[in-house]
């Protein structure tokens, strides 16, 4: 039997730990399809999303862009005895989140319990909100098992009424940070909920693809022609707080010689770009844009220190455990970031890098200048960072443990959950 992973785009730049684990999932032998609630945007692919050979099912992105397709789903659908089920659930959830948005995952779930292929026996979702919903809704239609891997923005943006009420309908979720797994196993566990329902798993990198540390330059900063190379990456918003980053790199003393690379997209690189110039520092900065993995690790192996400011957004949305603070650190790259969210579960402060309270540029920008000074300090807390990602965040365990949930292992002849679906 086949699964059907419900991811929220495919594919796209900022998730390669989806990437990864589908490519391992699928090396391991488990049948999956694809199924993206919206298109691609990004203007590169990575390259192991090309070597991911599962089918890709989109869902109509806007209902009103194909109509048709969504009334033959749902002539099909309502005679089906779950539906009445279904949409008063949906109903249910309009009535305390009466947005278009709602209305249209129902109508991504009515697509998707009509064309699912009739192999499919378990939905398993990437994001507690949007993606979650939709499997929420098709599960009910076709009498499916669904589980949930749950990350950052969608645990700490939605309601608590609608985190409980998925928790409760689903099998059993996945989250990639001890602070995500402790909060919605409080929630579970206030809902009655057994024990089990939440499990910690950290996504880890597969470090095949990662070649070794390089020998770093002992640059100091003191060299105008030979300037320390800052890197940061992340899509230009709020949560990852490059305004208060630029703030910080422009108020380092003038003896100091950087360059800061920022590798990413998002609403906010052209104010981005802007402040830099009000700030005096545009010379300094270069924006490369979203980048494909290759390019991004070519420009890990030729960087001497990693930033990122991650803070957390004024509507509550934070990281997790950012996957590029593992890769730079898997290269030999120091990092310095925040006590925010998950961080600390990766980065001991003084050990493994540097990390400063958020949302205070000053304290930023005195540990990256402390760094910038001593390229052997930076060769330490490089070499530990390795060590650390290699013994602890390597992904392996976790993708067999993941596999298994899904059924990997289990006798694979039809459910009657499944014969029982459809009209």
């Amino acid at each position: 039997m086949t699964v059907a992973v419900i991811l929220k785009g495919y594919p796209r730049l900022s998730e390669t730990f989806i990437a990864q684990e589908l490519l391992a999932l699928e090396q391991a032998g488990l049948p999956f399809r694809i199924v993206p609630l919206r298109h691609p945007t990004d203007g590169h692919v990575h390259a192991i999303n090309k070597a991911i050979t599962a089918p890709v099912d989109y869902l109509p992105e806007y209902l009103y862009r194909h109509p048709l397709r969504v009334w033959r789903a749902w002539r099909k659908v309502r005679r089906w005895p779950t539906y009445r089920a279904a949409r008063a659930a949906w109903l249910r959830d309009m009535r305390r989140d009466p947005t278009p948005n709602r209305g249209r995952r129902f109508g991504q779930a009515l697509v998707l319990a009509a064309e699912l292929p009739e192999d499919v026996d378990r939905l398993y979702v990437h994001f507690l909100h949007t993606p979650a919903s939709v499997g929420f809704y098709a599960s009910l239609l076709r009498r499916l098992p669904w589980s949930v891997s749950a990350h950052a923005k969608d645990i700490w943006t939605i309601p608590d009424w609608e985190k409980a009420e998925k928790l409760a309908a689903c099998e059993w979720l996945v989250t990639c940070t001890a602070s995500g797994a402790e909060h919605l196993a409080g929630i579970a566990q206030r809902g009655g909920l057994p024990d089990g329902r939440v499990e910690l798993m950290y996504h880890g990198l597969d470090l095949s693809r990662f070649p070794a540390p390089p020998v770093r330059p002992s640059r100091d900063g003191s060299d105008p022609a030979d300037p320390v190379r800052i890197m940061t990456v992340g899509r230009a918003v709020e949560k990852k707080g490059f305004e208060q980053l630029l703030d910080a790199l422009a108020a380092l003393p003038s003896t100091l010689h950087w360059r800061l690379l920022h590798i990413g997209a998002g609403p906010k690189l052209k104010k981005l770009q802007q402040q830099a110039a009000t700030l005096g520092i545009a010379d300094r900065v270069e924006w490369l844009g979203a980048q494909p993995q290759d390019e991004v690790i070519r420009r890990y192996l030729a960087a001497d220190l990693f930033v990122l400011n991650c803070r957390i957004a004024e509507n509550g949305d934070r990281d997790g455990l950012p996957n590029v603070l593992m890769e730079a650190q898997a290269l030999g790259l120091p990092v310095v970031s925040t006590r925010v969210s998950a961080v600390p579960e990766l980065v001991e402060h003084g050990h493994n890098g540097l990390l400063a309270p958020p949302d205070d540029p000053a304290a930023l920008g005195g540990l990256v200048a402390e760094l910038i000074r001593d390229p052997d300090r930076r060769a330490a807390l490089g070499q530990a960072g390795t060590a650390v990602v290699r013994s602890h965040f390597s992904f392996e365990g976790g993708i067999e443990r993941l596999a298994r949930k899904l059924g990997l292992e289990r006798d694979r002849s039809p459910t009657p959950a499944v014969a029982a679906a459809g009209p």
